[in-house]
Order: structure tokens, then C-alpha cells, then sequence
């Protein structure tokens, strides 16, 4: 399929916009470009957000709690970890993210500010994410949640964290979750895949050289890519693992290794619904303001997190 019409006219904006240079840039650098996304329209109207700290050994995160109109008393909770590749992103630039999916789902969204490599390489971040996890199963009472319905989403790297906690949760005993929703997830450090070569040349947004970058600043040196915490794709085994829908983009570097995660949790025993979406690039699901065929991605998401939590 042809790029979506919207999808388009945005990388035609994009063009105008300031441009990373991936061989000399910095953290702050692209903190500085990424981290302050232009508004587009009002924000989406919910019933209740909510700041929230996360007290944790030897640190405190903050976070963001949704609550969509109609959720009801101690509605189920789904854990959002944002994208960024590791190193950017912050509560703000999925703010309309989560109050979006919060909304498809009538359930509650927990954004959690992990934090960032380089200054916190892996396993922090994973470590962070998996810990706030734990944290809001044991603290229903404060946060007014149902903590026996409990799942987590990420897009891109958030992904790729949102999977690597549901693996430690599965290996821990606990906590118990309903479903993993991953949105174009990072979960290999393979750039020979077919997407890269049709897609990473930046003129889709995210670039292979980005990605290299993030990879670098993450997982400093290849050989701890192998970590299958790190690169869940190296996980030889997958049974055992909650429900999951896993969305991918066509024209999106990262499109091959999310459907190949897809389909080797499908060959575990997990249920999935997974799905490409055409004429999509990277990112797309954070942007359904400016890509009308973006909603349907989240309301599909939604309603899965929903049939999850029902079941």
C-alpha cells in the first residue's frame, strides 16, 4: 500500500522541522527537538488525571494516572511505558497517548517516567518499569484501582519494555498480568532485517542510523544486546506469557521484528492479535490527531485491553 494520505502530508511538514545528526548528536541534543512536540488541537478530554510518585528503592519516579469517565469504582489498570528509543520521551510527550487509550479501554493508564539512558544504561530502565509495576499492584488502595486486572503497553522502546516485564513477571510469579500491548515494539538488534533496508533511510521518520544510536546508548557494546531482557527476540522460551497484541507499522524500520515477536509468542501458546498497519510509519499511534487512521489502531487496542480485563 501507498503511504496514508496524512501520513504524507506529515513527513512533508517534517521536512521544514529541525534534523538530528545522528553521527555527532548528543542526548540533550535530541532531547531538545523530541522532547517538546508541538500541540496539535486540545487536549483529549478524560474524566481524571492525577500526578502520581512512585516511591521505590533508592529512588522516586514520577508518573500519570488516567481515568476515563465511566471506568467505574477501582477500575483495571494498564502500566504505559513511552517510547523514545531508551533515551527520550517524557510524561508530556504521551500525555495524549495515554488519555487516548485510557478512553478505548475504559480502564485506567499509568504512565511511568522511567529513567533515560545513557545516564541510566540498561537494566535501569527496565528495572524502573518493572518495579512501578510491582508498585501499583501493591498500592491499589491509594491509586483506586482493581489490582487483580493489571496490564502493561509501550510503543516502540516502551515496547519493547512493556514485553521485557511481562517476561520478568512470568520468571518472578508475579504480578499477575490480564495482557501486553505492544506498539511497534523494538524487540531485536538485527539491522539486516528486510524493514530496515526498505524503510531505514529516514525518510519515514525513524532512521536505522537512529536506531543504531539509540541501541548505543542503551546497551553500550554488542555482545549485552544478547541479553534477552534487552533484545526479547533472543528469549528461547515465550509459554507462559499473558495475551498480547502486537501492532506494527508498513513503512516503519522496526515493522519485521515486531511481527516475528508476534508470531513466535503465537507458536508459544500465546494468544495474540497481531496486525500491521498499512500505510503507517513509526510513531503513528502517538499522532492520531494529525492521522485520522491512526484512531482505529487505538480503539482496537482498547478493546482488546477491555476483553482481557473481562475475561
Amino acid at each position: 500500500m501507498t503511504l496514508d494520505p496524512a501520513v504524507q502530508m506529515l513527513l512533508t511538514m517534517m521536512e521544514a522541522a529541525p534534523k538530528i545528526d545522528f553521527a555527532s548528536a548528543t542526548p540533550a541534543d535530541a532531547r531538545a527537538i523530541f522532547d517538546n512536540p508541538i500541540p496539535f488541537g486540545e487536549p483529549v478530554a478524560i474524566g481524571c488525571v492525577q500526578h502520581v510518585k512512585i516511591a521505590l528503592e533508592g529512588r522516586t519516579l514520577d508518573a500519570r494516572l488516567y481515568v476515563p469517565e465511566g471506568a467505574g469504582d477501582n477500575p483495571a489498570l494498564t502500566m504505559y511505558f513511552h517510547g523514545g528509543g531508551w533515551v527520550i520521551g517524557t510524561l508530556d510527550t504521551h500525555d495524549g497517548t495515554c488519555r487516548a487509550l485510557a478512553n478505548a479501554s475504559k480502564a485506567a493508564v499509568l504512565s511511568v517516567a522511567y529513567r533515560l539512558a545513557p545516564e541510566h544504561p540498561y537494566p535501569v530502565p527496565l528495572h524502573d518499569c518493572y518495579d512501578a509495576t510491582v508498585w501499583a499492584a501493591a498500592n491499589v488502595a491509594s491509586l483506586g484501582i482493581n489490582g487483580a486486572k493489571l496490564a502493561v503497553a509501550g510503543d516502540s522502546a516502551g515496547g519493547n519494555l512493556a514485553a521485557a516485564v511481562a517476561l520478568i513477571a512470568r520468571d518472578r510469579g508475579g504480578p499477575t498480568l490480564a495482557h501486553q500491548l505492544l506498539i511497534y515494539p523494538v524487540t531485536d538488534a538485527d539491522f539486516d532485517r528486510a524493514s530496515y533496508g526498505a524503510n531505514g533511510g529516514g525518510e519515514y521518520y525513524l532512521s536505522t542510523e537512529g536506531m543504531k544510536w539509540f541501541w548505543n546508548h542503551y546497551v553500550p557494546g554488542v555482545d549485552p544486546r544478547t541479553d534477552p531482557l534487552a533484545a526479547v527476540m533472543q528469549q528461547d522460551n515465550l509459554a507462559g506469557l499473558p495475551s498480547a497484541t502486537v501492532i506494527t507499522a508498513e513503512y516503519d524500520p522496526l515493522c519485521d521484528e515486531g511481527n516475528a515477536y508476534a508470531a513466535r509468542l503465537a507458536e508459544a501458546g500465546v494468544a495474540v492479535d497481531t496486525a500491521c498497519a498499512p500505510g503507517m510509519i513509526h510513531g503513528f499511534f502517538s499522532l492520531f490527531q494529525m492521522i485520522p487512521n491512526a484512531m482505529p489502531w487505538i480503539e482496537r487496542s482498547g478493546a482488546n485491553l477491555a476483553k482481557a480485563f473481562a475475561a
